[in-house]
Parts: structure tokens; C-alpha cells; sequence
């Protein structure tokens, strides 16, 4: 492989080094101009840019198998790639259902074939996504595809007794279930939050103790199986509060938050506009100022994009049949540093935590969201944080074009992203893909 000299990079938010990048991992980091360098190599000039661990996602629709109209593996991780994110996970809910061996490693492959990002899939808790009887967990879990986390994402696992069955059976291999916590028979016709501006607009509310109800029972289970939880798309004050309670009391539990829930409001439904259709709804500001904080403090351990593409079909249609879901993979970085860096929140080694480190560790990868230290794989995204991004979702590589942001100036851009050693983005625009 190529050898790259990343000079002038600030790693983490730090004071400016040289990276050198040899076969695959970080060979050296030193001060400016001290280093070593091999003939031959590369020079990225990455002055005024943060250096960042590439960004690991715990939480991604890539759409593939069935539904390739709305997205790819191919088209998904090159949005993740555009993104800074060198691994993703795959949400199960394809056609068919992640909820097999043979579907997993299916997906797996098509990510390792593509070479933009790592893929790991995340298999069903229950078969087909019905909430009545579990998926093969330990078989998708012993696929070469070694799937650690399970969900039933777009559908909550709501009967208890399942649950706990579920929680109790993954600890064998040190699983983690991932909830999509929401009462079903709260949130029936539901299509916004339920509130102030449910009320003005007429529509059927969504409310924060559908979210709460869930979260609190599934503490409680996993206190009791002394198991694994992990939170999907926290959105409410009230959520956030009872995850700082059973961490408090030591549960095991580990908890995400979209960029979307940390700067959009209910507030917009009042356009009418479906790109503001999402699961879990958008919520009040308070609700917004709460997760931000919980970020800050770290009651929240991770933001997941929730990046889910649709077709114009299924989006751009009126309010009540349109589809639920925001893309996320390219705007994510962005979004965090307007809510969390811009406002004085967190530092660029707290995002680097949140984006990456910690998504890693509760997933147990051990060659994605290693520090900037010679000897870690070179999984590198470098950030300009003084650079601007016009958002037009006409030129993402997702294909969907169902942006929230779209006609917003956003604040950062990537310049480059290092995926194993290798350039994949660089000067902001896709490169070439790894070959494995």
C-alpha cells in the first residue's frame, strides 16, 4: 500500500502533528517535520483540520436485501465514507429480515466487497421483526458475519417475557440487545409528538411516556438478568433521566441519541413537509436542550445517525402515508458540532469519544475506534471545522434524498477519510474504494 504523511493535522482538537501511514495502520505520530519518512510517500497537507478516529455508527438502514430502490451497501457506505464514518452497523430490517445466518453474512459480504466502510449487521431479536418468537441468535452470532447486537429497530420488542428471554440468551457471547424503545398501544395512529403542536395541528400525538414506559421496564429486566441494553434514539428529558438512574445504580445500560433529536424541533411539522416525519418523533426544545446535556455529561454514550433512506415514492407524499425516517451518515459531524462544539458543550476529544471510541467499546471492536497512536489501525477522518457545507441532497451518495437539512448551510466539511490505510475520500470527494 501507498505510505501517507498527514502533516499540520490536529489530532483529537490537540496542537498540530505529523500522522505517517504505512500499510494499513499509523506508523508514527510526532511534532511537525520530525518524522521519518519513507520514499515515496504521499503528503496530505491537513493544516487547520481535526484529526479523528474514523467514525463508527451503531446505527444505519443500508436498505439491502429488498429494498435497493431506497439504498444499497454499495451506495450506503460510500455516503458513510463522504461522512468520516469507516464502520457501520446494519440495521435487520431488509426484506428478507436480518434474522438468519445466511442473511448476515450476506450482508457482510456485500460491505467487505464494496470497500468503502467495515459493515457489521445487527440481527433481528425476533423472527421477521413479529415480536412472537426469537431469530437464530446464536447462530447469527457464530456467522462469520459474528453479529454482537440485535434488534428488532423499527419495531419495538414489546412483550416482556421476550425481552428478558432475549437478554438472557446473548449473554452467552456478551450480546447486547438494542431497543427501539415504544408502547405500541401508546403510539397507535400516532404522527407527531404529543403536545402543544400536535394540538394546533390536529394530529394524533406521540407520547414521551410511550418512549419512557419502555426504557424503564427494560432497566429493570436487565438489572434482573444482569445482562446487556442498549437504548436506540433517545428523544425525550424524561428518557434521558431514567438511563442517568439505572446508570447510577450500575445497569448495564448504554444509550444513543440521532443528530436530529439534538437540533430539530416539533415545531417544524407545522411546514406539513414529511422529511420532518421521523421515528421517534421530533420533540419539544426542552427535550432537545435535555439530550444535549445528557451528551455533555455523558448520561448518553454514543450518537447513532438512524441514517434511513427512502424513495421520493414513499417520502414525498402527503403527511399521514408518508414514511418515517431522515438520512444522516453525511451531515452527522456537522450537526454535532453546531449543537454540541459550536455551543461550548464538548471539545473535539469528547466528540471523538461519542463518534467513535465508545461506539467501539460497547460493540467490542478492536481495529476501528483506536486512538491516533502509532500502532492503530488507520481508520482517520480529517475534519475542517471552519469550513462550511451547503446541504443539497441532489449531490449525497446516499440515494436518498430525504435530507432535513436540505437548503441549510452547515458548519464542517471532510476533507479526507482514511479507511485501513486508505484514502477513500480525499480534498472532500470521493476517492477509491479498499481493495480486500
Amino acid at each position: 500500500m501507498t505510505s501517507y504523511l498527514i502533516i499540520n493535522a490536529r489530532p483529537e482538537g490537540g496542537e498540530p502533528a505529523d500522522l505517517l501511514v504505512t500499510d494499513g495502520v499509523i506508523a508514527a505520530v510526532g511534532d511537525p517535520g520530525t518524522l521519518d519518512v519513507p520514499e515515496g510517500a504521499r503528503v496530505v497537507d491537513a493544516a487547520g483540520a481535526v484529526a479523528l478516529p474514523g467514525l463508527v455508527d451503531m446505527h444505519t438502514h443500508l436498505r439491502e436485501p429488498g429494498h435497493e430502490d431506497a439504498e444499497t451497501v454499495e451506495t450506503g457506505t460510500r455516503a458513510a465514507a463522504k461522512g468520516g464514518f469507516t464502520a457501520v452497523f446494519a440495521m435487520a430490517n431488509s426484506h428478507p429480515v436480518a434474522d438468519t445466518a445466511g442473511v448476515v453474512e450476506q450482508v457482510w459480504r456485500l460491505g467487505r466487497d464494496a470497500g468503502w466502510a467495515d459493515v457489521h449487521p445487527v440481527g433481528a431479536v425476533t423472527v421477521g421483526l413479529e415480536g412472537t418468537q426469537l431469530s437464530e441468535l446464536g447462530a447469527m452470532a457464530g456467522s462469520r458475519a459474528g453479529v454482537r447486537m440485535f434488534s428488532d429497530d423499527g419495531k419495538c420488542v414489546h412483550d416482556p417475557l421476550l425481552m428478558r428471554r432475549a437478554l438472557g440468551y446473548v449473554k452467552s457471547f456478551d450480546g447486547i440487545i438494542a431497543q427501539h424503545a415504544q408502547e405500541p398501544r401508546l403510539t397507535q395512529d400516532a404522527q407527531m409528538n404529543e403536545g402543544t403542536v400536535s394540538a394546533d395541528l390536529g394530529l394524533t400525538g406521540w407520547p414521551a411516556v410511550a418512549e419512557e414506559a419502555i426504557i424503564a421496564r427494560d432497566v429493570l429486566l436487565t438489572q434482573h438478568v444482569d445482562s446487556r441494553l442498549h437504548v436506540c434514539h433517545v428523544s425525550t428529558a424524561g428518557s434521558v433521566e431514567i438511563v442517568r438512574w439505572a446508570k447510577e445504580r450500575g445497569v448495564n445500560v448504554t444509550a444513543e441519541v440521532t443528530p436530529h433529536h439534538l437540533l430539530l424541533t416539533d415545531e417544524l411539522v407545522r411546514t406539513f413537509d414529511p422529511v420532518y416525519k421521523v421515528n421517534p418523533p421530533l420533540r419539544t426544545d426542552e427535550d432537545v436542550q435535555a439530550l444535549r446535556r445528557a451528551v455533555a455529561e455523558g448520561v448518553i454514550d454514543v450518537i447513532g445517525t438512524d441514517h434511513a433512506p427512502h424513495t421520493a415514492e414513499d417520502k414525498e407524499c402527503e403527511w399521514s402515508c408518508a414514511a418515517h425516517g431522515m438520512t444522516g451518515l453525511e451531515t452527522a459531524l456537522s450537526v454535532v458540532q453546531q449543537t454540541l462544539v459550536d455551543t461550548g458543550l464538548v471539545g473535539w476529544e469528547r466528540v471523538a469519544q461519542i463518534m467513535s471510541h465508545r461506539s467501539a467499546e460497547i460493540l467490542g471492536l478492536t481495529d476501528q475506534g483506536q486512538r491516533l497512536e502509532a500502532g492503530a489501525p488507520a481508520n482517520i477522518v480529517l475534519w475542517d471545522p471552519q469550513g462550511a457545507t451547503p446541504v443539497d441532497p441532489g449531490t449525497h451518495a446516499s440515494k436518498g434524498r430525504n435530507s432535513p437539512y436540505r437548503g441549510m448551510t452547515l458548519p464542517g466539511g471532510v476533507r479526507a477519510t482514511f479507511y485501513r490505510g486508505h484514502p477513500v475520500v480525499l480534498d472532500g470527494e470521493l476517492s477509491t474504494p479498499l481493495a480486500h
